[in-house]
């Protein structure tokens, strides 16, 4: 398989950002009073380790996870609160999807990456219903 350098950039970004949100979602499970928005959170941490192994297996790539998010977030939730802190991480998961959907159709395995992206928006969105 033939990828551009442009793809690759495409590629590393997106693995470093799920890698990060592994351990933002992790900070913020052990953030949140709800029990129930701790076992989600804990639950996408899980997903998005996954996502950033098929990046991985496509980069080949060792990136390490950057704790920034992982400390923000968790302040962020504590200043402004549930409700507008969980429409910005769905909001995150929305472009996120948009972001992988130029490379899907030069690998495939992207595209259910994709999916979870969105559903991980939807899930966080319907937190806020809650």
């Amino acid at each position: 398989m033939n990828i551009t350098q442009e793809d690759m950039k495409i590629l590393l970004k997106s693995q470093q950002g799920e890698l990060d949100v592994v351990l933002m979602y992790r900070a913020l499970a052990d953030a949140v009073k709800d029990a129930n928005d701790q076992e989600t959170f804990r639950k996408l941490a899980a997903e998005e380790g996954h996502h950033a192994a098929v990046f991985h297996n496509l980069t080949k790539e060792n990136l390490k996870p950057k704790k920034t998010k992982a400390i923000f977030v968790p302040l962020l939730y504590k200043i402004i609160g549930r409700k507008k802190l969980y429409k910005i991480i769905a909001n995150g998961e929305y472009h996120a999807a948009d972001i992988y959907r130029p490379v899907c159709d030069k690998f495939p395995e992207i595209e259910s990456v994709m999916n979870d992206e969105k559903r991980h928006g939807d899930i966080v969105s319907s937190l806020i219903k809650n």
